[in-house]
């Protein structure tokens, strides 16, 4: 008999004796009621009698407890690997079962993550001719930028003088010209609405301005005033806020569900209530040799900027469903060193212990390769003691196989 279900079976019995202090029956605590040792019950021999809270504790006669409760009888139709147990008994283990189901398994995928940049939001910022910063606004990494804010304004003899070409050609009327003058200006970085304004004021401006063509946070901010750019400079990133990016795992296991596109949800510790919806963005070619998981990149809006980088997160992935897939309730699952089964109810109180082949597990169910067919009924709970039961009557059955025990 395995160890670990007789020490279950074990744990109840001192649980409950322990909430009614009672302690379990020596072979003779019983009383014993009058009656053959070989009663029969709709035709079925009775073969022995065991204790209710005990299964060890047996009785050739019927016989009560401690407690006052009647001795389980085991007929001679339980030979087989099914147990028979009386309704009340079943109350009293707390018996629940489910139907065995067939049609479409949901595969979930529960993972964790944490809120990043969407790097596709990541702004550059580099001039597109050397000259000297001046005036930067920015002061340091981390500082949020709002659209259209002014970064800084540089100095760049190459930019001033595309700027006096292009009020010549325009004071000359050649619309070509100013045509060709306009795209060499808008080349070097100077904005459509910094051109229409030189077109109305005549006049250049020796200290450009650069503006923030996106709201976020400055990222790596590697230029300080004053300092001397060309356009291999980076000056500093900006990152937007109005998606971000989760990069999660997934086990080798279920890395074949996820694909591109497939609906993500979203919840946070630090934002209780709320669930953000989202898609798979990326899922990468390859899983990491070490940890044996395949990165999965997930897309979630981030309205009001609410979601904040370096946020953990709880992350599930619904992936295309399993078709036409006969599936249990996890719970139902007794998974030992010997293989899967599950307790399956039959009719007149009777429950078998039947081995299963056991396929994905997803959400609260799990798939069922062989073992079951629709329509059958498994123990959700109380499967692990009647399991137990079913082990030791086996065993009791095999030592007193010469007579009575």
């Amino acid at each position: 008999m395995n160890t670990q279900r007789f020490a279950a079976l074990w744990a109840l019995v001192l649980a409950l004796a322990a909430c009614g202090g009672h302690q379990p029956d020596s072979g003779t605590a019983g009383q014993k009621v009058e009656a053959p040792a070989l009663a029969t019950a709709g035709g079925a021999k009775v073969l022995y009698y065991r204790n209710p809270m005990n299964a060890a504790v047996t009785s050739p006669v019927p016989a009560k407890d401690n407690m006052g409760m009647d001795y389980i009888p085991v007929y001679a139709d339980q030979a087989g690997s099914a147990i028979r147990v009386s309704p009340t008994v079943q109350d009293n283990l707390g018996v629940r079962t489910d139907i065995v189901t067939q049609g479409p398994l949901p595969r979930q995928i529960d993972t964790v993550g944490y809120v990043g940049y969407n790097k596709a939001l990541v702004t550059r910022l580099h001039t597109r001719a050397e000259g000297w910063v001046q005036d930067l606004a920015v002061r340091s990494t981390g500082e949020r930028i709002r659209q259209g804010e002014l970064l800084f304004t540089l100095y760049a003899p190459k930019l001033v003088a595309a700027e006096e070409e292009y009020l010549r050609i325009l004071a000359g009327g050649n619309t070509d010209l100013t045509a060709a003058s306009r795209q060499r200006l808008a080349a070097l970085g100077i904005s459509d609405a910094q051109i229409q304004h030189l077109g109305e004021t005549r006049k250049s401006d020796a200290y450009i301005p650069y503006y923030a063509e996106q709201g976020g946070v400055v990222q790596d901010l590697e230029v300080r005033s004053g300092q001397y750019v060309t356009p291999d400079t980076e000056l500093m990133q900006l990152g937007g806020f109005a998606s971000v990016w989760i990069t999660a795992e997934v086990v080798e296991r279920q890395a074949d569900w996820v694909d591109v596109g497939d609906a993500a949800e979203l919840r946070l510790p630090a934002l209780p209530g709320k669930v953000f919806k989202g898609k798979v963005d990326f899922v990468a070619p390859s899983l990491d040799p070490v940890t044996r998981t395949q990165e999965v990149r997930l897309r979630f809006d981030n309205p009001g900027e609410i979601l904040k980088p370096g946020m953990f997160a709880d992350a599930r992935i619904d992936a295309s469903p399993l078709p036409d897939a006969v599936s249990v309730p996890s719970e139902a699952l007794i998974q030992t060193a010997d293989g899967d089964r599950v307790m399956v109810a039959l009719s007149g109180g009777l429950f078998d212990a039947r081995a299963v082949a056991a396929g994905i597990e997803s959400g609260d169910r799990v798939q069922i390769l062989s073992g079951l067919k629709p329509g059958e009924h498994v123990v959700t709970s109380g499967q692990f003691l009647l399991d137990s039961e079913e082990s030791l009557r086996g065993g009791l059955e095999r030592l007193s196989a010469g007579g009575a025990p």
